[in-house]
């Protein structure tokens, strides 16, 4: 049965046909070999239905068994060729295109990691999952079995057409007529189903997003009882995709069999008309029963060719979206400034390999310029950002934090809280003013080096598969397990870790699903713990830890902060009231600054929040 097709076509196919190709390019010897087995499988077939005519001749001239066993013996011998020749190519094909999906799954995996977060911000995490499935399905679906099929069909077909002139081209201009016939019939089926595929995928799409969504409000849906409107909304997307669907396969179906019927229809006036012309003298048995055969077969690779060459148009579709985003502008990064282990001799800092546990900033472009210790100095000077730069979030903003100081941010939703320390780290870069970092613009520090000199706890936690300890290792991997057990402690993680089935090799799935929230949080504050950093962001770290449990990990949190420049995004008031100043934000503007009780005393915004809060607890 013929494929499918989806009516997809890629919108540039100059440009993704020869990005396509480079990928071929890097195994063109196994694609030329299957490309050359293919055509000599297509050959031996027509060889062999071609040696008809010389065996029956042979048996009408002399009737002799030598003629014939020869004509047979020669004819196994070719389609013997043929089917090793096609034996030798799917296997090849098999591991050309699974090193083709490698490279390309590598570099679409590796350019990913390469693109701003900006990029991320504004895509779906189920539209890039599909450019590793479905996308990369398609393009694997077109190589094993269009490929080589393409090759193989139109061999069959030209040779065909060849063969058939050669034995009786008057005959012949009559099978082209049904040639013609297959081919207008395919084009004019594809055309009329391609509408119905593409409402086929929005259905199918709507219908999935529909499902994925109640699956996991199914809590929700139970609460209010709404199972039955569940369903209802269920049924009217089912059954858009059925009528979509079969107005899709509806066409689809009947391409097979109308080509064939075309061909059966050929065939039987084609027979007739070459009964006429032996009877006549005008041909020999021979060429009439090869001829027959030729026509007989010549349906199935005018199918295959028409049907493999839109399947693979459609590949070159889900091509093009992989190579769209693999188009993407990379993360810049011009920083010259770079991070280095540095040892004291005589008063004076120089760079070494060994880890000593001190750091300094050493600028690439200027060697003589002398190094600069690390210490976590944070300077935000006239800063103006927007993730949009017709919408800012921060507006002429001006803060400092300095070496050991803790500094929290509070106000409201949508002030700019975490959009600070997005700034800091490198995530986006300021359109108005500079920050410094240790008197360094931060542009000029490369952003590996910045982000390894920061520890970051966000509110969103994200654990990978693998153990407890591996999580914690991910944020510095040559932790060792003193080390990471340390930072368990630290965090007051290390008790729940131990009473875990297998404590700190204890596997994590699912994102932690088998965790409990407070939990997979404490796990990230241990992580941000081994990495030992100089400055520490904790953007609302807290938020998902209950109350009783926030009073646990207090000493560790100070202990973690003690020495170090610490920027706290507060949920709850309680756990800024010892920072050494607090921040409050509003509408991307530093309103007021001072410590706790400065702050009360102005009886403003901060005074307001905190007894808002009390009041609700």
């Amino acid at each position: 049965m013929a494929k499918q097709f989806s009516g997809k076509r890629p919108e540039h196919f100059g440009h993704t046909l020869h990005t396509f190709l480079s990928y071929l390019g890097r195994h063109r010897f196994l694609f030329a070999l299957v490309g050359i087995l293919a055509a000599s499988s297509a050959l031996a077939n027509l060889l062999g239905t071609y040696m008809i005519k010389p065996i029956v001749n042979r048996i009408v001239e002399d009737g002799g068994l030598q003629g014939l066993i020869g004509g047979v013996t020669t004819a196994a011998i070719i389609y013997a060729v043929g089917a090793l020749s096609a034996l030798g190519y799917t296997q090849i094909m098999v591991n050309a295109a699974q090193k083709v999906l490698r490279d390309i799954r590598h570099d679409l995996f590796s350019h990913l990691q390469k693109l701003p977060l900006r990029y991320f911000d504004s895509q779906r995490k189920g539209n890039l999952m599909s450019l590793f499935t479905n996308d990369v399905d398609t393009v694997s679906d077109a190589l094993n079995n269009s490929f080589a099929m393409l090759i193989q069909s139109f061999v069959q077909v030209a040779g065909t057409l060849l063969l058939l002139f050669l034995l009786n081209w008057q005959l012949s201009l009559i099978v082209v007529i049904g040639y013609a016939a297959m081919y207008f019939y395919i084009r004019y089926s594809t055309r009329r189903s391609r509408w119905y595929f593409n409402r086929q995928q929005a259905c199918l799409a709507d219908l999935d997003g529909y499902i994925e969504e109640m699956v996991a409000g199914q809590k929700v849906v139970q609460v209010f009882h709404h199972e039955k409107e569940s369903l209802d909304g269920f049924d009217a997307r089912n059954e858009n995709l059925r009528a979509a669907g079969t107005g899709a396969q509806g066409y689809a179906a009947t391409m097979v069999p109308a080509v064939v019927s075309i061909s059966y229809i050929n065939y039987a006036v084609i027979a007739v008309l070459g009964g006429i012309l032996v009877i006549l003298g005008q041909t020999d048995v021979g060429s009439l029963a090869s001829y027959l055969v030729l026509v007989r077969q010549s349906a199935m690779p005018i199918n295959q060719l028409t049907q493999q060459g839109n399947f693979l148009l459609a590949s070159l579709a889900g091509a093009e979206r992989i190579f769209e985003a693999m188009a993407q502008e990379p993360e810049t990064d011009e920083g010259t400034v770079e991070l280095v282990n540095v040892q004291e001799k005589g008063g004076v800092l120089l760079p070494c390999e060994e880890k000593t546990g001190r750091w300094a900033w050493r600028d690439r472009s200027r060697p003589d310029a002398p190094l600069v210790p690390l210490r976590g100095d944070v300077r935000f000077e006239h800063v103006t950002f927007g993730y949009h730069a017709s919408r800012p979030i921060l507006r002429d903003i001006s803060l400092y934090a300095k070496p050991g100081q803790k500094i929290a941010f509070v106000g409201s939703t949508g002030a700019g809280k975490t959009t600070v320390t997005n700034l800091i780290n490198r995530f986006y870069d300021v359109q108005k003013g500079v920050i410094t970092y240790d008197g360094i613009d931060v542009r000029n520090i490369r952003k590996d080096d910045l982000r390894r000199s920061l520890g970051m706890v966000l509110q969103d936690t994200h654990l990978f598969t693998g153990t407890v300890a591996d999580n914690i290792r991910f944020g510095r991997l040559d932790a060792t397990q003193e080390e990471i057990e340390r930072a368990a402690v630290i965090a007051n993680a290390d008790s729940f870790i131990r009473r875990l089935p297998q404590g700190y090799e204890t596997m994590v799935t699912g994102d932690g699903a088998n965790l409990s929230q407070g939990q997979r949080q404490l796990l990230a504050i241990a992580r941000a713990a081994v990495a030992d950093p100089p400055v520490l962001i904790l953007d609302e770290a807290t938020s998902s830890i209950d109350t009783r449990t926030e009073a646990l990990i207090e000493k560790g949190m100070d202990r973690l902060m003690e020495g170090r420049t610490v920027f706290v995004i507060a949920h709850r008031l309680s756990t800024v009231r010892n920072s050494n100043a607090i921040l409050v934000l509003e509408q991307g503007q530093v309103t007021e600054r001072g410590n706790h009780e400065e702050l009360l005393e102005q009886k403003g915004e901060y005074y307001q929040l905190y007894h808002g809060m009390f009041e609700l607890s």
